[in-house]
């Protein structure tokens, strides 16, 4: 592994912009950016394996598992997309491209376990907090984004941290605690037992975690 190259910053050139939620910019890396990263720091040996996904009905969008394997070393990260559907007729347009971008998602997360893009997080904690934009697509055209999936990699902002365990990444979103509380029940749970789990790992109840913590704790949910 060379960490050299993995942790090496990205040029401004790479770092693109949209905007978001209420008229910020966002910045994010490209899907292509982070493959790049990896061919170079890995000489192309690695791989990207979706282990498992779920289409939710409910809150209209794919999740996904994967699975980053390099050098020996094994990651795996949560991914979502939004599902693509047509303005007029509202029919999905192709579920096969809003699975393709939740991988991605989840292949940029799980490259940051490698230290790939970690000095944007750096730079945004500095500032305070970070940004992630948003995986949601708008009727049927894709934001800018890696290989054409409209996902990015959480970049510059200001945005204050929410109220989880103080990581910076602010509250877990709605739809990621509907989702953890449907996969605590499937499996025979008590609120007060998913309380405890997330007490036990991050020293805060389900509803006041972060973004990247309830993602962690969904893994666990979605493997056991």
């Amino acid at each position: 592994m060379n960490r050299q190259i993995l942790e090496q910053p990205f040029g401004p050139e790479q770092i693109k912009q949209r905007e978001g939620s209420f008229g910020k910019m966002l910045d994010y890396i490209e899907g292509h950016a982070v493959i790049q990263r990896l061919n170079d720091a890995f000489d192309g040996d690695w791989s990207f394996t979706m282990t498992k996904y779920e289409i939710m009905k409910d809150t209209d969008e794919v999740i996904v598992i994967g699975q980053l394997n390099a050098d020996g070393i094994v990651k795996s990260q949560f991914g979502s997309s939004r599902i693509t559907r047509a303005r007029e007729s509202g029919e999905i347009i192709s579920l096969a491209d809003d699975l393709k971008a939740a991988a991605t998602d989840a292949l940029k997360k799980a490259a940051t376990l490698l230290g790939v893009g970690l000095h944007l997080y750096r730079n945004d904690r500095s500032q305070g907090g970070y940004r992630q934009q948003s995986t949601q697509h708008n009727g049927s055209s894709r934001n800018s984004g890696g290989n054409g999936n409209g996902n990015s990699f959480p970049a510059g902002g200001n945005r204050k941290s929410g109220n989880g365990n103080g990581n910076g990444n602010g509250r877990l979103t709605s739809n990621q605690y509907k989702y953890m509380m449907r996969l605590n029940d499937e499996q025979g749970r008590s609120k007060a037992d998913l309380d405890q789990q997330c007490l036990s790992m991050f020293g805060a109840a389900a509803e006041y975690l972060s973004k990247n913590d309830a993602s962690v704790v969904i893994q666990q949910l979605l493997t056991h």
